[in-house]
């Protein structure tokens, strides 16, 4: 007897149930990161969902609010977790935190999901 886990994986859960037109990928992606952060899996699976995120639009903000508000829910450790692996996703291929011209500011704002000296609004 084979297992059918593949099956359902790439048939089921990536073929028909990211295909389906109700709601967009965007929101699609967000509900999945929250799901994932708030069972505790902060292991590759949700750094390619924080990527597949990022790919279909959530901003680096976006981002940092959904991980914020999901803290009060799901946990401080976990939400500390996801923002280290989606400080990696949203730094990849910065220019700012490589280029010699940058300043010590931006280089290190560069490094972190909130802005500097930006207003608290919460």
């Amino acid at each position: 007897m084979r297992p059918n886990l593949h099956i359902l994986n790439d048939d089921i859960l990536f073929g028909e149930n990211w295909n389906n037109q109700d709601i967009s990928l965007k929101t699609r992606s967000i509900i999945t990161v929250v799901s994932l952060i708030s069972q505790g899996i902060t292991d590759t699976s949700l750094k390619y969902h924080l990527q597949n995120a990022k790919n279909h639009g959530v901003t680096k903000q976006e981002i940092a609010a959904i991980i914020t508000n999901t803290a009060f829910y799901a946990g401080w450790p976990k939400a500390w977790a996801a923002f280290n692996l989606a400080k990696e996703v949203w730094s990849a291929n910065s220019t700012a935190a490589n280029s010699t011209a940058a300043s010590e500011k931006e280089k290190y704002a560069s490094t972190i999901m909130f802005d500097i000296g930006g207003k608290n609004e919460a």
